[in-house]
């Protein structure tokens, strides 16, 4: 079976590319969407769990400008410029998961106090919500099409290996 660049990037460098692109981010974004819950729930904008839930939010999103920033110039334009994308699969994996990380972003900008100055808390926590939906939609696509073949929609490895799993 041939693997898509999201999982192959998953997949090198053990443990530390399945760390720093994977166990990190999700570690902080998932701490963001359970703390945006209770918030949700509470109405609490206060305490413990609502300062996690700023540091969560504020973590996530400058380490998502940094993988971007990084899996841009190393992997996305390089893969580009020599025409080895995988079929639409690896476009869609990497590219659903760079896209993931904007939402995460711009919750960061809001936090710094860069975007959405106007809005009041509840306005913000709006705002919130829909950039944690819209990370976990995008990254679920990134994972799904991550995982898929390439070869079900024709690609070759141009070295003739194929991942075979023994049974």
């Amino acid at each position: 079976m041939n693997m898509t660049h999201y999982m192959q990037l998953l997949a090198d460098n053990q443990p530390w590319n399945l760390l720093i692109f994977m166990a990190i981010p999700i570690v902080l974004a998932e701490t963001l969407a359970i703390t945006e819950l209770y918030i949700l729930f509470t109405r609490q904008f206060d305490g413990f769990i609502y300062h996690l839930n700023r540091f969560a939010g504020t973590s996530v999103g400058l380490y998502f400008i940094g993988i971007i920033v990084y899996l841009m110039t190393t992997v996305v334009i390089p893969i580009t410029k020599s025409g080895e994308w995988r079929t639409v699969i690896d476009v869609i994996a990497v590219g659903s998961y760079l896209i993931g990380g904007l939402p995460l972003i711009w919750i960061a900008l809001q936090e710094f106090g860069f975007v959405n100055q106007s809005m009041d808390q509840m306005g913000k926590l709006k705002i919130h919500a829909i950039c944690v939906a819209l990370f976990l939609v995008f990254g679920h696509i990134a994972m799904i099409a991550g995982m898929l073949d390439p070869s079900l929609l024709g690609y070759q490895d141009g070295n003739g290996h194929q991942m075979h799993i023994s049974s």
